[in-house]
């Protein structure tokens, strides 16, 4: 696991915060934390790091809403966005964000993303008003 924000230096790091708590979600962040040039990015699991998220003035339910990135220059990057700049800077996926931006497709990832969103959130939700209290 990466150290937290406090210890790792956060010049020209990016900060990505991402869903621990789902498992699609920390299999992908997996899947590119083992990527070369992965080190310029600070992986916070919003599910969990609620200092972290504090430090960086975010409520966790908004955090936890949708995919975040800090780009290294500190503007935020939001859902497909948020993917987009990790994509363009790790190598094996630099062709995947040039190929989105020539084609001009975010518009349309962006809606297929927030169906995506609507439907882990609402599975996430009806799994947890089917927990029965003890």
């Amino acid at each position: 696991m990466e150290p937290n924000i406090i210890s790792k230096p956060l010049d020209n790091c990016a900060i990505v915060l991402f869903d621990g708590s789902c498992p699609l979600c920390s299999r992908e962040i997996a899947h590119y934390q083992r990527r070369k040039n992965s080190n310029q990015f600070i992986w916070i699991d919003a599910s969990k790091d609620l200092d972290e998220l504090q430090s960086l003035g975010i409520r966790r339910d908004d955090a936890l809403s949708i995919f975040h990135v800090r780009t290294a220059d500190g503007t935020w990057r939001t859902g497909v966005g948020g993917f987009l700049y990790i994509w363009s800077r790790l190598p094996a996926y630099q062709w995947l964000s040039r190929i989105i931006h020539t084609l001009k497709i975010t518009p349309l990832l962006e809606q297929c993303y927030r169906v995506f969103l609507k439907y882990r959130h609402s599975r996430t939700s009806s799994q947890t008003q089917n927990i029965q209290p003890r």
